[in-house]
């Protein structure tokens, strides 16, 4: 799930997968945890102004290597800086199929509101086949931990 920000103003945007088993939180990938287990779920690493072509930050999670246990993936994307959406230009979150392409979630940040986070999507394992919610809920908090309650009502 990438991240893009530039603006006057330096702001930190952190994108971060959150899985679960359950309601139970089992692991979180972000920018101080690259890599989730097995190495299934993969973070690009933080990006802390926006520059540079494309991209900044990037989520690849690799199904085959995912544990059974994993039910749930919630991705997330928060000012860490605290600034709003408001503040920040050229900002978008989106959520692609790396073997096609296709680009299967976008989510425009800049100009978003008055709040600092957003919960992006959420992929459920359900009869054994992974499904895409798109959820694009505003948030406030500038880590994913401040997100969990907010993330709780999308489980």
């Amino acid at each position: 799930m990438p991240g893009q920000a530039e603006g006057p103003t330096a702001v930190d945007l952190g994108a971060s997968a959150v899985l679960y088993t359950g309601r139970r939180v089992v692991e979180v990938v972000c920018f101080q945890h690259l890599t989730g287990i097995f190495g299934a779920v993969k973070h690009s690493g933080d990006n802390r102004t926006g520059d540079g072509p494309g991209d900044d930050e990037a989520i690849t999670v690799d199904f085959t290597r995912m544990l059974v246990e994993v039910d749930q993936i919630v991705f997330t994307v928060n000012s860490f800086t605290g600034a709003t959406f408001d503040e920040v230009e050229n900002a978008y979150c989106r959520l692609v199929d790396d073997s096609t392409g296709a680009e299967l979630a976008r989510c425009t940040l800049s100009g978003g509101g008055h709040h600092t986070a957003q919960i992006m999507a959420k992929i459920a394992r359900i009869n054994g086949a992974w499904q895409l919610t798109a959820i694009g809920e505003p948030a406030s908090g500038t880590t994913f931990q401040d997100l969990l309650p907010a993330i709780d009502r999308h489980l």
